[in-house]
């Protein structure tokens, strides 16, 4: 039988190379989506890979949203991606508290919701696998960025303590922390902007989406089972 795979913000950008990759793979997956209905369409459209649109920062929201996937696939989720996340830069001298309180759900508080209402399952099953998606800024912080590195540090300690809860149960917890990588977002960055990032990357370039999306399968993979509560970073040596 498939394993099952549910990805969140997976229609686009990284979540959607992960999606694609884990499909690819032959997971049965899905896909969560809150805005952006036409892309959602046609991402199905073009992969084939069910889409769900919920709120992950609300847990009622999440708790209906998990329950139509199983209907809809059939059986439980066995790999969990929670990879949904947004942006409101502004240095805090001038961030409002809706733009914190915001990033703050949206980015971390939606861990917390589907890793509380999917975990349950896997522990009874003695099976799982939950690869959050933070970032390079969790790991070192960025101007302008108050509310997201601490959204995408939160994650790294939240990764650690729910894999100790987790180990005996046959479940891993794992972190990505992915550094600049090219995606839609990347490219709306003024083009002397992201030379000046790119001189900052030993490697001397902005990362794939695919990078970080086998980042993801390995860490999904049966045979990762020895791989619990750590972080990979996937940066180019940006940050060491």
């Amino acid at each position: 039988m498939k394993r099952t795979a549910l990805v969140t913000g997976g229609t686009r950008g990284i979540g959607g190379g992960v999606s694609m990759a884990l499909n690819d793979a032959g997971y049965l997956v899905a896909a969560n989506y809150q805005n952006g209905v036409e892309t959602a369409e046609k991402f199905q459209n073009e992969t084939g890979i069910p889409t769900f649109s919920w709120d992950v920062s609300d847990y009622q929201s999440c708790e209906k949203g998990i329950l139509n996937v199983c209907e809809t696939l059939g059986g439980t989720i066995d790999i969990l991606v929670n990879n949904a996340g947004i942006t409101r830069d502004c240095m805090l001298h001038r961030m409002n508290p809706e733009d914190w309180a915001k990033v703050i759900s949206i980015n971390l508080n939606s861990v917390f919701n589907m890793c509380r209402l999917i975990i349950p399952s896997m522990r009874d099953r003695q099976f799982g696998r939950i690869i959050n998606i933070s970032s390079v800024n969790g790991l070192k912080g960025q101007v302008g960025q108050s509310n997201y590195s601490a959204a995408k540090a939160g994650i790294l300690g939240f990764t650690k303590a729910l894999a100790l809860e987790s180990a005996s149960k046959g479940i891993t917890v794992n972190a990505v922390a992915p550094g600049y990588v090219s995606t839609d977002m990347t490219e709306a960055i003024p083009h002397n902007i992201k030379e000046s990032i790119k001189t900052q990357i030993p490697v001397g370039r902005f990362g794939k989406i695919e990078e970080i999306a086998n980042t993801v399968l390995f860490l999904a993979d049966e045979k990762s089972s020895f791989i619990t509560g750590a972080v990979l970073s996937v940066n180019g040596g940006q940050y060491l």
